[in-house]
């Protein structure tokens, strides 16, 4: 049976609505696959968001050598997405990141889990690049989940990419 995999970003959510989405949408734990697990957004910061995660009954796991490092940071902020791409597949090929990347993928087969990141966009954010390489392991379809500012019920889901075969993001 497959599993869905869920991505997610914050940027523009409020943590209540963030929340929110998580519940509506069954998920039962967080990814955290940021480099650096801090935000200026109130309940974003690791500790906090681990807090808040708990008290709905989610569990949190971060996996910094998941998270895309500054280079990479630095050149998404440029607008190249080909040095992106190239500083972030290295990096996710390292050892540590091969590692993380099976413990996530054991997670996520036994937890409908949804990987965290800040961009709102799949398009402009690594986690794509995670839940593509997720994929290689395991048949996993992914739902890339989309916070509601007006609290509108049940229309988080903003694309599905079956199997993430032909990705056209």
């Amino acid at each position: 049976m497959r599993r869905n995999l869920y991505t997610i970003g914050y940027e523009g959510a409020e943590i209540s609505h963030f929340l929110e989405t998580l519940r509506d949408c069954g998920i039962q734990r967080v990814i955290d696959i940021r480099d650096v697990p801090v935000s200026r957004k109130p309940g974003f910061s690791k500790r906090a968001l681990c807090a808040a995660l708990e008290k709905q009954g989610i569990s949190y796991s971060h996996f910094k050598p998941l998270g895309d490092p500054k280079a990479g940071r630095d050149a998404m902020r440029r607008g190249d997405y080909e040095a992106f791409s190239k500083i972030y597949n290295a990096h996710l090929a390292l050892e540590t990141g091969q590692r993380a990347l099976k413990e996530a993928i054991e997670l996520a087969s036994r937890q409908s889990s949804a990987l965290l990141c800040f961009e709102r966009s799949p398009k402009e954010c690594h986690r794509t690049i995670v839940a593509i390489e997720m994929c290689k392991y395991v048949e996993f379809d992914v739902r890339n989940l989309g916070v509601n500012k007006e609290n509108q019920r049940g229309n988080h889901m903003s694309a599905n990419l079956k199997g993430m075969a032909a990705v056209s993001l």
